[in-house]
């Protein structure tokens, strides 16, 4: 499998794009998230990926930096649908919150020619009930749940709720093979309740939005975020083997990697990673 980061920054970047990214095995693509615009076809097009090969979609929360790429997502696969440059289905997943606010967005900005295509299960588990009723192409917005598993990309996804005490949110934890996996925390500390998946991680995606040097400029737990300090004390005890850092200020770009790489290496023993924007990772 292989990780593409197709943004590293936070909410209020400018200096990158938002945090997203997607999981490649062979030509099967999952996009995780989409960032806060449109933005997300140039850093497709930059990593060489077209949208039409995009067939799952999850998105962990409903914050403007995550969820307003996918609107335009949905409008472009919908369009090659109408164009006939879409064959089969597309699924996006997220929680029932996010799913009923992506289907209210799209039915208000879009056209019909558009809309026809999108389907909106009600609960897990509708999919198969529902495929006799389905023409092709389709796109599909499922809801998930705390523990629910799915096979994506070939692998088995397992979804949980991170229990944000701001708004709902998810991360994932996927087999790599039968003893490997990459767990991803979503864009909060990663708290006790998430230990069974992220615990001797394979791979670890963890947020960290500063430095711990600078948490009093940038203010990182008032949004419920890290520094690099925090994620990698907790990547240390959790014994996991590759630490990825994401979710980042941008005030210093130039010199991001070099400054939380030497901070981590105080606190983590483990392969410490601080992709840029575009950047792969080989899992």
């Amino acid at each position: 499998m292989k990780l593409t980061m197709l943004g590293t920054g936070s909410a209020m970047v400018t200096e990158c794009y938002n945090t997203c990214f997607v999981l490649s095995e062979g030509r099967q693509r999952l996009l995780v998230d989409g960032g806060g615009g449109n933005g997300i076809f140039l850093q497709l097009n930059r990593a060489g990926i077209d949208v039409r090969e995009i067939r799952d979609i999850f998105v962990t929360h409903k914050h403007a930096d995550h969820i307003l790429g996918i609107v335009w997502m949905i409008r472009m696969l919908c369009q090659n649908m109408s164009q006939g440059n879409y064959e089969g289905e597309a699924r996006i997943y997220a929680h029932e919150e996010v799913i009923g606010i992506l289907d209210d967005m799209v039915h208000m900005l879009f056209w019909e020619k558009q809309t026809r295509f999108i389907f909106r299960q009600s609960k897990p588990g509708e999919r198969e009930a529902a495929l006799a009723d389905l023409s092709y192409p389709c796109l599909r917005l499922i809801p998930i749940e705390d523990g629910q598993e799915q096979i994506i990309i070939g692998h088995k996804f397992t979804f949980f709720d991170i229990r944000s005490t701001k708004d709902r949110q998810f991360g994932f934890s996927v087999l790599l093979d039968e003893n490997e996996r990459l767990t991803c925390c979503g864009d909060e500390t990663c708290h006790e309740h998430e230990y069974q998946y992220a615990a001797k991680s394979k791979w670890l995606m963890h947020e960290a939005f500063c430095l711990a040097s600078q948490a009093d400029v940038f203010r990182p737990y008032e949004k419920h975020h890290s520094t690099v300090k925090d994620a990698c004390i907790l990547a240390e005890h959790l014994q996991v083997q590759n630490l990825i850092l994401y979710h980042t200020e941008d005030k210093n770009m130039a010199e991001r990697k070099a400054r939380y790489e030497q901070e981590g290496r105080e606190y983590y023993s483990g392969n410490l990673y601080i992709p840029a924007d575009l950047e792969e990772i080989a899992l």
